[in-house]
């Protein structure tokens, strides 16, 4: 596993859009792992494919239960994910990004949504998060279709130390 550079604004890539994968390989397991580790290491909540420079449909998410803390965090690699549903009631949360580390946005977000994809074998998955856990996914698919959190902000901010704990997707 290695550390991948995350890219930060105004880099080109990151308003790219992603291609799907089609080759479940070694290359693309070695892609996710190294993915996993970058987050981590950046204390990131999810990673997207654009975000280190890979034009591809990869995110990895990694998010703890948000009514028992002490349950060890989760994570998902999904490959080629699209939300296929979006429940109708909507919440505004605060937001901040890997990419764009000083600043932070109030963002609209669907509460429940429905995802789909493959996992790293290429094997299909279906799944229905709700709460953050659902604004992280759509965070993070919306960077592979080139969408940022400040596009989609009706207010944005710049961050201090203080809030430089806050989950950073």
């Amino acid at each position: 596993m290695a550390l991948r550079k995350v890219l930060h604004v105004p880099h080109p890539s990151l308003r790219r859009k992603a291609q799907p994968v089609v080759d479940f390989d070694q290359d693309l397991e070695n892609l996710l792992d190294d993915m996993v580790e970058t987050m981590r290491e950046e204390a990131g909540v999810g990673l997207a494919g654009p975000q280190i420079d890979v034009g591809l449909r990869v995110i990895v998410v990694e998010f703890g239960s948000e009514t028992n803390p002490d349950l060890p965090p989760t994570l998902f690699t999904v490959v080629n994910p699209e939300i296929t549903d979006f429940s109708l009631e909507t919440e505004i949360g605060a937001e901040g990004c890997l990419s764009i580390p000083d600043q932070m946005g109030d963002v609209e977000r669907a509460v429940r949504i429905t995802l789909e994809g493959q996992n790293r074998r290429g094997e299909p998955l279906k799944m229905k998060p709700s709460g953050w856990l659902a604004r992280i996914f759509q965070h993070e698919v919306d960077h592979l279709d080139g969408i940022l959190f400040t596009d989609r902000a009706d207010e944005v901010w710049n961050i201090d130390e203080q809030e430089q704990d806050y989950h950073t997707v």
